[in-house]
């Protein structure tokens, strides 16, 4: 039997709290951490702070970090970014056991940042993502990866932006679900699309609509095709994060075989 458009969109929300608890659980990170090449960790924190803490963060930038923060003209946004940044410092500091005012950050021809060479930028890979107050860290060995968050606006879920950004497929598949699931969905493809994306770190040389992802409720997180590479789908694999209610994030790895920790930060 069908099940009506509200009472589907309520088991989904129900099953998404029960794989969110069972699949990955945010919590406390341990003193001493380890990261094996089969795992991948990410990192969940709360961008507001008191002015104590955000002083001390941004003690830890650069001064090019710094320039950048002033340029914010909304006192808010400048903030996020110095917490954003400063944290970034603090957990990567923590893996490569340095303090986060000297770990020196690159950035590739296409933005994509990255640890410099001489604190083991080749083998730790990082990649990070924030919206409306929350942020999302993702960190791995000897894999290239991408994270993308976004708060649910139901004022971006418009069936032209699609049609402007996603794939035919996508499109189709998106326009199949019923009217009540379609928002959410729109977010999920969106988010493991620029996921994918930034993992990739080509930037706008890799066009969202050239490839498809999954996006159905209930459907895995996938890399479903890739036209102009056949074999370049089976190169990666993605998988649905649940940070928060009204938040949709995924998180995109190269290889398979991984297993995730989900870290929250402390006070968060």
């Amino acid at each position: 039997m069908m099940l009506a458009s509200g009472q589907h969109a309520h088991n989904w929300r129900v099953k998404k709290e029960a794989l969110g608890a069972s699949g990955c659980a945010w919590t406390p990170p341990p003193e001493t951490l380890t990261l094996g090449s089969d795992e991948v960790h990410v990192w969940r924190a709360a961008l507001n702070c008191g002015t104590p803490r955000l002083h001390e963060l941004l003690q830890t930038l650069s001064t090019d970090e710094r320039a950048r923060a002033r340029r914010f003209y909304f006192q808010q946004d400048r903030e996020h970014f110095i917490v954003a940044r400063g944290l970034l410092r603090v957990i990567l500091g923590r893996y490569l056991v340095i303090d986060p005012g000297q770990l020196r950050l690159c950035c590739s021809p296409c933005g994509k940042p990255s640890v410099a060479i001489e604190y083991g930028g080749e083998a730790l890979r990082f990649n990070v993502s924030h919206s409306h107050g929350l942020a999302l860290y993702a960190i791995a060995r000897g894999r290239e990866l991408g994270v993308d968050l976004e708060r649910i606006r139901p004022e971006l879920a418009d069936a032209q932006l699609a049609e402007h950004f996603f794939s035919l497929r996508e499109v189709a598949m998106l326009r199949a679900l019923p009217t009540s699931l379609r928002q959410e969905a729109f977010f999920r493809c969106w988010t493991r699309k620029e996921a994918y994306v930034k993992a990739k770190g080509e930037g706008l040389s890799c066009p969202l609509g050239r490839f498809d992802v999954s996006l159905a409720p209930g459907e895995p997180a996938a890399l479903l095709s890739t036209p102009d590479d056949p074999q370049e789908a089976s190169r990666w694999s993605l998988r649905e994060l649940f940070p928060g209610s009204d938040y949709v994030a995924a998180v995109a790895v190269e290889g398979h075989g991984w297993r995730l920790q989900c870290w929250q930060w402390p006070g968060a």
